[in-house]
């Protein structure tokens, strides 16, 4: 199979020519048609995460069809179409994962970080960890859906029902997250890089009340916000902004220190936390609500042998909703 590998952080990922690899007991083999290209694979590319398997095949953001069945797999039929998430496996055993908290059990594996993922032809995945796709989306609108779409709405839900939600970096995530926030009565404050009019004219496109620089003020104190963007100043910056009682959620997996301020930012009982990871429950509730909306994905598509080029762009801001590598 064709793939792109990461051999080294920082370095540019190698067209390679691998084994198919094959399913392993509970597992699959998925013929990859697509896969989103995420931050966090920008954040494993530039070494941000520690840990990593190298050689490593990334994406976790995986549109395939069921290729072969590992023994002891009857949850798909062969040419299901399947899509596979960040959190590839689970150990079902510990704590957390008896108490519904799968999302931090200690011994949790992710695709395209300690498991090869989808910048290849081919991959294996656990069969626990995949999930049916809703139909009337292709295989490229269908990708960002299971890390940004999946991220976005473990974020939301964290979030309480804050009905003035401020949404952080305008990318990936938020561009889905905004249409189930409009959908479920919400009024959405939409903050990008200052002095990015397109951004904010692509968030007002998708329901946003209002679209400004990370720098402004909104009209109205927010009662939640999201913070996707990975700029640890501006989790004082949403602060600031928010209202008593109000939620802040970091939504991302890695983010740049946060700078001190004052205890008045947090004070009448403003909340701040991280949202790690998902849970399978997350998935299939995204996955459901999805064509209620029913949400539009916005994807940029590269080929396969183009994976650098879409981490390039991706780093740049040069990309408006997704980057989805397209794989025949």
């Amino acid at each position: 199979m064709r793939a792109m590998v990461l051999r080294h952080a920082r370095e540019k990922l190698v067209a390679e020519a691998l084994p198919d690899p094959t399913p392993g007991p509970g597992q699959i083999l998925i013929r990859v048609h697509a896969c989103g290209v995420c931050r966090t694979d920008l954040h494993v590319f530039e070494g941000d995460l520690a840990h990593s398997k190298l050689p490593l095949v990334p994406g976790h953001e995986i549109v395939g069809h069921v290729a072969a069945l590992g023994p002891g797999v009857e949850r798909f039929p062969l040419g299901a179409r399947v899509g596979v998430p960040w959190l590839g496996y689970t150990c079902g055993t510990c704590a957390w994962c008896r108490a519904g908290q799968e999302n931090l059990c200690p011994n949790a594996r992710f695709t395209g970080y300690q498991i090869d993922g989808g910048y290849a032809e081919c991959c294996v995945a656990d069969a626990r960890y995949c999930f049916p796709l809703p139909e009337g989306y292709t295989d490229q609108e269908a990708a960002p859906l299971l890390c940004a779409g999946l991220i976005g709405y473990r974020a939301l839900r964290m979030a309480g029902p804050g009905k003035r939600l401020g949404l952080y970096g305008f990318g990936a995530a938020a561009h889905i997250i905004a249409q189930v926030a409009v959908w479920q009565g919400r009024t959405v404050f939409a903050f990008t890089k200052p002095g990015d009019k397109a951004g904010q004219d692509f968030a007002r496109s998708l329901g946003a009340a209002w679209a400004g620089g990370s720098d402004e003020a909104p009209p109205e104190k927010l009662d939640a916000a999201l913070i996707f963007a990975p700029v640890g100043n501006l989790v004082p910056a949403a602060l600031a902004a928010s209202a008593p009682g109000a939620v802040i959620v970091c939504a991302g997996i890695h983010m740049s220190d946060i700078p001190s301020f004052p205890y008045a930012l947090l004070w009448e009982e403003r909340i701040l936390r991280s949202v790690a990871n998902l849970t399978r429950k997350d998935a299939e509730e995204f996955l459901a609500l999805v064509p209620k909306v029913p949400v539009r994905t916005e994807t940029v598509p590269y080929p396969l042998a183009a994976a650098n080029d879409a981490l390039a762009d991706l780093a740049a801001g040069r990309i408006e909703g997704a980057a989805v590598l397209t794989i025949s």
